[in-house]
């Protein structure tokens, strides 16, 4: 029988089948449905940082507003008891830590390091395993230059590094002018784990009514390739756990992702289409596959086809169509 469990940022999973930060981790029933079908940890949905200032900025002025508000005040805020948004996100990740065995990854959309990085000390607090921060900075500001910007994801993980001691992984785009050494560059930070790659919304442009609209939300299956390369060709090069993500919507995906050397994938889109029991169908296959090649463990075939171990490692590095093909 073969043995899918795996670690990932130090955690034991039971397999390699992280539940991505989406709806579908915000209730602890469906939490603890992603369990029972054999999710090996969970990504609770985000917070973003805008909620955190934003509660944060109310409830100062509430305690203005009733002279509360002392010198000392940001000193012990974190003992304040938050309202609405956070206190129901502090309560998700104690009940899960209470009633389920499986990782609680809590997660943070962010795009800056100030005003709410005190905030991940509280989400230890409440029990959290691990922390992973989804960091993309639009690149929108023409008097930013590239290095104005990954400057951004340094600051934001060494101000994150400062309040917690459980393991960090961050979520990061492609969209990097030197992508093979940021990602190294960020696997230097002493972060414990990097998913690749993070998605977006993205405008679309409603040619009838003249609006801009939301454009597709769900990952299509195609879209694996990009997070596939770059895992390829990285795995064996940095010094944190790989964690694929988009574009997961099957077993073969996966087992794609981990013959390149991840360590975990994170799946969502699949898991509304196809019902959180899919990722039982998922593991089933994979636990097939291993049977068939006689792996043992994950570890038997994890990264054997990265660049830097497949009989091909050029395969990585083409950027072209040859010529054979482009011509068909």
């Amino acid at each position: 029988m073969a043995d899918i469990s795996t670690t990932y940022l130090g955690l034991k999973l039971k397999s390699p089948i992280i539940a991505s930060s989406s709806g579908l981790t915000s209730t602890f029933n469906d939490i603890k449905e992603l369990e029972k079908q054999g999710a090996g940890a969970v990504v609770l949905k985000s917070l973003f940082e805008e909620e955190i200032i934003v509660e944060l900025e109310k409830d100062m002025h509430k305690m203005h507003a009733e002279n509360h508000l002392y010198p000392e005040t940001m000193e012990f805020y974190e003992n304040y008891n938050l309202e609405d948004t956070l206190t129901s996100y502090l309560k998700l990740i104690s009940d899960c830590k209470r009633f389920l065995e499986i990782p609680v990854i809590a997660s943070i959309n962010c795009i800056s390091p100030y005003n709410w990085t005190y905030f991940a000390r509280s989400l230890q607090d409440a029990g959290a395993d691990a922390l992973e921060l989804n960091i993309f900075v639009l690149p929108s500001n023409i008097d930013n230059t590239g290095l104005d910007n990954e400057k951004t994801y340094y600051e934001i993980i060494k101000n994150v590094q400062k309040e917690v001691s459980i393991p960090i992984s961050i979520k990061i785009s492609h969209y990097f002018s030197n992508l093979g050494g940021m990602i190294q560059n960020l696997s230097n930070t002493g972060i414990d784990g990097m998913v690749l790659f993070n998605r977006f919304y993205s405008p679309d442009i409603d040619i009838d009514n003249l609006e801009v609209i939301s454009s597709h939300i769900f990952s299509e299956p195609t879209e694996y390739v990009m997070p596939l390369h770059w895992i390829g060709l990285t795995s064996s090069r940095v010094k944190c756990d790989i964690s694929a993500s988009t574009g997961v919507h099957d077993a073969q995906t996966m087992i794609k992702m981990i013959l390149a050397g991840a360590k975990t994938v994170q799946v969502a889109t699949t898991l509304y289409k196809n019902g959180i029991s899919h990722i039982r169908t998922m593991l089933n296959e994979l636990e097939s596959y291993m049977d068939n090649k006689n792996y043992k463990t994950l570890n038997d075939f994890r990264g054997i086809l990265s660049q830097s171990a497949a009989n091909n490692p050029a395969g990585y590095l083409r950027v072209q169509f040859m010529k054979h093909f482009a011509n068909k």
